[in-house]
């Protein structure tokens, strides 16, 4: 027997994306005993400044952009119950094809092989049984979320560890939902143009390709104050305008893709550490 808890380690870009689309899984095996170990990779610099200044803007500052979303992140992880917070503090990139993009020390810029390794020594100190990120595309595009999928994949080649590991991802099904939700929420809504649309309706997977199906729903008042803490963010969280029954109803099934594991356990299946205990 491993003298060590059983431990999921979540590896996410940005302050807030550890509530968005783990934030029931976290609470829940937290819960449960199970060590819960956050890795957030970048300062958020690049998010809402006070007031909703954006980035560029006269009056955003993204040194104190950063310091207060790390406040904010810490209280999240505190809501959520997560065990150990580990930050690596890379420069936020900002959208695909910000300026940011190419910032000296953005996450973007890091070449992998650095941040894989930092992220392989905290691999090597927490042993987790369950790792957890992004898909290739860092879902939707995002160059932090790429990046995120990059240094965790190889990091796993540095280490002598065989932990179950999953993408985030959610069923196609789910993404038509949240944008009859974003119609009904949000008054400012438009309607984006085909190209847009197409591109949208390809994140997500379809229902059978997905391997992992975990119930939070009682976790969603969990996962709703986690998110609500970004507060400097709320602009861009649309999802903290349906009231915390809508947003459970819609977000209290969080999905995933297995791309790796040794246990056997058979798929579909409804538990992370399935075969794990």
């Amino acid at each position: 027997m491993n003298d060590w808890p059983l431990t999921l380690m979540a590896v996410h870009a940005h302050p807030d994306d550890e509530a968005t689309s783990t934030g029931g899984v976290l609470a829940r095996y937290a819960s449960e005993g199970i060590r819960t170990v956050l890795v957030t990779c970048t300062d958020g610099s690049c998010g809402d400044g006070p007031g909703g200044v954006k980035p560029g803007d006269a009056g955003h500052d993204p040194a104190a952009v950063a310091v207060m979303r790390r406040q904010e992140l810490e209280a999240s992880c505190e809501l959520l119950k997560i065990s150990h917070l580990e930050t690596l503090d890379y420069t936020d990139s900002g959208m695909m094809g910000w300026p940011t993009n190419d910032a000296p020390g953005s996450f973007w810029q890091t070449p992998v092989d650095e941040g894989a390794a930092r992220l392989a020594e905290l691999m090597r100190r927490y042993q987790p049984d369950v790792v957890v990120t992004y898909d290739e595309n860092g879902f939707y595009g995002h160059p932090d979320h790429i990046q995120a999928n990059r240094i965790t994949m190889a990091a796993l080649t540095m280490v002598e560890l065989t932990p179950k590991v999953y993408w985030t991802t959610a069923p196609r099904g789910m993404m038509q939902r949240f944008g009859e939700a974003l119609r009904e929420f949000d008054a400012d809504w438009q309607e984006p143009d085909p190209a847009e649309a197409a591109a949208m309706a390809e994140i997500g997977l379809p229902d059978e390709e997905i391997t992992t199906w975990v119930d939070t729903t009682a976790f969603g008042g969990q996962k709703f104050d986690a998110l609500a803490a970004h507060a400097s963010q709320g602009e861009n969280i649309f999802f903290l305008k349906m009231g915390q029954k809508r947003f459970t109803d819609l977000m209290g099934l969080e999905t995933f893709v297995r791309v790796r594991d040794t246990t056997g356990a058979a798929v579909p299946e409804n538990d992370l550490f399935a075969g794990l205990r």
